[in-house]
């Protein structure tokens, strides 16, 4: 099974811990985000890893050099020469993803209590393009779905911007959900980016494509999870790794 790292990111929130080092090796409960990332595909079951690189890029390159990739087939997606957003690095890295196999994505600063492998399996049983985890939480910014759990819109709450590929859309008529930066996409999805080009994000391509083809919404129940955004993230993140391990125990 294939996974995608995103840890290209600048890490400007978590400054002045990432002006010396890549978001991705600021510690967690004493290791690397990236490595607990790691060590959570490989438990899941996934065997070949692509991570996206920028900021600090080969600091990253030596930490798996040093660590011996985990015993994982690890190949890099290298964007030192341009920062290519969430959408356009996938689209980099299909060299890697674009076969017949179904890949899931997983933004390095992202911890949770998820079962990776339950997600995988219920995309692949879904039928979907992509599927992408989402639940309650507070934010600014939502992703709206019709009763069947399907993308519709999207919407900042703080600004008021909508956006929608269906004319007069109403956002109070769908159910908002914060999206928790782990999705599982088909590799199909390289044939509507077809037209797409250099920077893009990601969102913003689903919501172009979401009324032609299938972007669900994957919500269990009882879930743990955060984005480690800024440095007073961190000690919150180590309690929801510290009920993570309780309950695997």
């Amino acid at each position: 099974m294939k996974a995608m790292v995103f840890a290209a990111g600048l890490g400007t929130r978590l400054r002045p811990l990432t002006d010396n080092c890549p978001k991705a090796l600021v510690a967690i409960a004493g290791k690397p985000m990236l490595e607990h990332v790691i060590l959570r595909l490989k438990a899941a079951g996934f065997d070949h890893i692509i991570i996206n690189i920028h900021h600090f890029g080969q600091q990253i390159i030596d930490f798996l050099r040093l660590h011996e990739n985990f015993g994982l087939r690890i190949d890099i997606s290298d964007e030192r020469e341009e920062l290519l957003d969430t959408g356009g690095g996938i689209r980099k890295a299909a060299c890697f993803l674009d076969d017949n196999e179904p890949f899931l994505v997983h933004n390095v600063d992202i911890v949770s209590d998820l079962d990776l492998r339950l997600f995988y399996e219920a995309h692949i049983r879904s039928g979907a393009l992509a599927s992408l985890l989402a639940g309650e939480r507070k934010t600014s910014r939502y992703l709206l779905f019709d009763g069947t759990q399907r993308l519709c819109g999207w919407e900042n709450r703080k600004t008021g911007e909508v956006k929608s590929p269906y004319p007069d859309f109403q956002p109070g008529h769908y159910t908002a959900y914060a999206f928790g930066g782990i999705h599982v996409l088909s590799p199909r999805v390289f044939q509507w980016m077809n037209k797409w080009e250099g920077k893009f994000s990601i969102i913003d391509f689903y919501l172009s494509i979401a009324a032609q083809t299938e972007i669900r919404a994957y919500c269990p129940s009882r879930l743990q999870w955060m984005d480690v955004g800024k440095p007073e993230t961190l000690a919150a993140a180590e309690k929801i790794m510290d009920s993570r391990y309780a309950k695997n125990r």
